[in-house]
């Protein structure tokens, strides 16, 4: 959302690294300073790296855009921050460092940064400053700890912003997973007991400082949105943990921040970032579908009620225009076709829309300063609570006078219900969604028009070329800006280590979650590797229906997504190898298991988008309409990109074996079978079960 802006914590220094008077133009050159951070890991020499680390430190030099496919253990980490530190200390400008998940944050930011700073110090100007930045929502704020804000009305946590926004956790760290990790049998006031005694233990107030963590809805007891933050009005500002780590990263030379911040800065909101000369993005195969997110707006009746229930209640607003103009759109929401509108709202629902903004629009400007005030606000204090109506009210007509504007070259427009799924946001409300049709061009001047942008991940060569994931982040077309790919390859010799069995055998699947033949293949596979796999499903509802037939049919311990929390399912999986794992799309992406318990992934049909997703029809409307193939540009790329992460779940080291399953024909028949086989890691192919299975009861034994 626009409004979003970044906080950045732990500016970090390094006390033990000792700095020299080396000048800038006797700094080693990136593959001797590589050479010092491996051999501080206590790592070998390993070509790709070299590879990527040369080629990460010319494109910066040149000005040039880079991707760079780095498979599993070519050690991309270290590949990429080499070359970042030493263009940071060296040319005095700040580089940029964004990765998708809080794991890998985590990771870069407590361990491999660190290092890296410590190995290579001795041989730069100084010593390199890191800094972590994350979402405004993610610290504490101290004023509203000392009862600086009004109480949140309990209702507010059932509407958007909410716990179950599926925004909730942008720009952030845990956000939304922690907020589902409750402690058993405490409640909300024992959360926020915890976190008051916390804020006065904390020194930077990050949220994912707090461990065991707390629930979205007590959390947002203790913070506030960008929209709702009094700024330099706040009377607690020196004592403010946000802006003091900000204030000190403008200092840093690295800062370390996620996806959902380059999506916030990709939508053009001013500030979300720091001044900064090149942009680093690990796991870049899922940036696009981040920017789509971030600059996905919605809007329902409890949206429009919930802002006028700030604007009476915080500034004693009249708000009838606006109430009148809820109800009329709820009511035409009861009846809307759960569809997306290709040209545009129909007519009442665009009246109704257009009336919402006009509306909002008179209720904001009589949001001032001496509008009115919060019960018990003291005088002369800034009105926090006039500040949580304007920005919600804000919120609210920005996102009606999109909707209302009707341009559909710009945005996809669409109507979820609660029981389509549309929506993901978990709870009974019929929204009205609006998205854009298109990021790359959002990418190509919010984020690449005065930056370098380094992009890697391990599936980048989607059908062996970097064509595709290219025009996704704005660098074909007229005008792009100049770009090279690389595959600095992987230490893994995927043919001898894993075979990739096509059944193409079996009928191909249809609308049933899974079929007799399929079920009888994933038994007998299962039997031959003596438990030990990993099964990635297209849906939960095909995971959990194959999960309770292996039970019924097998003796080996199979785990089932949901079953309980991820991370402790794949602890229980890996512990023993007989156990097997079923789930969806965060076991596709999101597992690393090497050894023995992981010799058979599973892959029960080619992960094409659900027909019906509206963004991506749209995509693949816009595409045809231009003279293009539609299918191939978004359902094969997106199916393409996921089997190369769901089939590198199988080789995660050097002394990993073992097959990747596909139980969908087509993936051996179709035409376009080439093009995903292509994308993934170069196993041994085989369409033999008997083969197959033989080769899995020898690794059992």
């Amino acid at each position: 959302m626009s409004e979003v802006e970044p906080r950045i914590e732990r500016v970090t220094s390094l006390p033990d690294a000792p700095t020299t008077s080396t000048t800038a133009a006797a700094i080693p050159d990136v593959e001797e300073l590589l050479d010092l951070a491996v051999e501080a890991l206590g790592g070998g020499r390993r070509d790709g790296q070299h590879r990527m680390a040369v080629a990460v430190a010319d494109a910066i030099e040149k000005g040039e855009h880079l991707l760079v496919q780095a498979g599993t253990g070519t050690g991309k980490s270290l590949g990429y921050l080499v070359p970042a530190v030493r263009h940071a200390v060296a040319a005095g400008n700040k580089v940029i460092i964004s990765t998708a998940t809080l794991a890998l944050q985590r990771q870069v930011i407590t361990r491999d940064l660190p290092l890296v700073a410590k190995a290579v110090t001795p041989q730069l100007p100084r010593e390199p400053r890191i800094a972590l930045l994350k979402g405004w929502h993610n610290y504490l704020c101290v004023h509203k700890i000392g009862g600086g804000y009004p109480a949140d009305e309990p209702a507010l946590f059932d509407l958007p912003g909410g716990e179950d926004h599926p925004r909730a956790e942008d720009a952030g760290g845990s956000g939304g997973a922690r907020g589902r990790r409750k402690e058993e049998g405490a409640s909300l006031a024992d959360h926020v007991r915890r976190l008051h005694e916390w804020a006065g233990e904390t020194d930077t107030g990050d949220r994912d400082d707090l461990v065991p963590g707390v629930p979205e809805r007590a959390w947002r007891q203790v913070s506030v949105t960008a929209m709702e933050c009094l700024g330099g009005k706040c009377p607690m500002l020196a004592d403010c943990f946000p802006d003091k780590a900000r204030t000190a990263a403008r200092d840093a030379d690295v800062v370390v921040t996620n996806h959902a911040m380059l999506g916030i800065a990709a939508t053009g909101s001013p500030g979300v970032l720091p001044e900064h000369d090149v942009v680093v993005v690990d796991e870049a195969h899922e940036l696009t579908d981040r920017v789509t997110s971030s600059a996905t707006v919605d809007l329902s009746m409890a949206s429009v009620e919930n802002a006028a229930r700030l604007a009476r209640r915080h500034a004693g607003t009249n708000t009838d225009a606006l109430d009148k103009a809820a109800q009329d759109l709820g009511t035409l929401l009861v009846t809307a076709p759960a569809e997306r509108f290709p040209d545009g709202l129909p007519d009442n629902l665009r009246t109704a829309v257009g009336a919402v903004r006009d509306a909002a629009r008179e209720v904001l400007s009589t949001l001032k300063p001496d509008a009115g005030g919060a019960k018990g606000q003291a005088a002369g204090q800034p009105d926090s609570g006039l500040k949580m109506a304007q920005g919600a009210m804000l919120q609210l007509f920005e996102t009606a006078e999109r909707m209302a504007s009707q341009d559909t070259t710009a945005d996809v427009l669409w109507c979820s219900r609660p029981d389509n799924g549309w929506g993901g946001f978990g709870d009974n409300v019929t929204r009205l969604h609006a998205a854009p049709l298109h990021v790359a061009g959002l990418i190509r001047t919010h984020l690449l028009g005065e930056a370098t942008g380094v992009f890697t991940s391990a599936t980048l060569a989607l059908g062996g070329t970097f064509d595709a994931v290219a025009g996704t982040l704005g660098l074909k077309g007229e005008d792009a800006p100049p770009w090279e790919g690389l595959d600095a390859g992987s230490p893994f010799d995927y043919p001898r280590q894993g075979i990739l069995y096509i059944a193409r055998h079996l009928p191909a699947p249809g609308r049933e979650p899974t079929t007799e033949a399929q079920l009888d293949e994933i038994a007998e596979l299962i039997t031959a590797a003596g438990g030990r796999t990993l099964g990635l499903f297209s849906s939960r509802r095909a995971a959990n229906a194959a999960a309770e037939a292996m039970r019924e049919r097998l003796d080996f311990p199979i785990l089932a997504q949901g079953d309980d929390q991820l991370p402790t399912l794949v602890r229980q999986f890996a512990a023993d190898p007989a156990t097997c794992l079923f789930g969806t799309l965060s076991l596709w992406q999101g597992v690393d298991v090497p050894g023995p318990s992981c010799q058979l992934v599973l892959i029960d049909r080619i992960p094409f988008p659900r027909p019906d997703d509206p963004v991506k029809a749209a995509r693949a409307r816009a595409v045809e309409q231009a003279g293009g193939n539609g299918f191939m540009a978004v359902s094969a790329q997106h199916a393409a990109l996921l089997l190369a992460q769901g089939a590198g779940r199988l080789v995660r080291s050097t002394d990993d074996r073992g097959v990747v399953a596909v139980l969908d024909p087509r993936l051996a028949t179709a035409r376009y079978a080439s093009f995903l086989t292509r994308s993934m890691p170069g196993f041994w192919p085989t369409n033999d079960p008997a083969l197959v299975r033989a080769a899995l009861a020898r690794l059992d034994t």
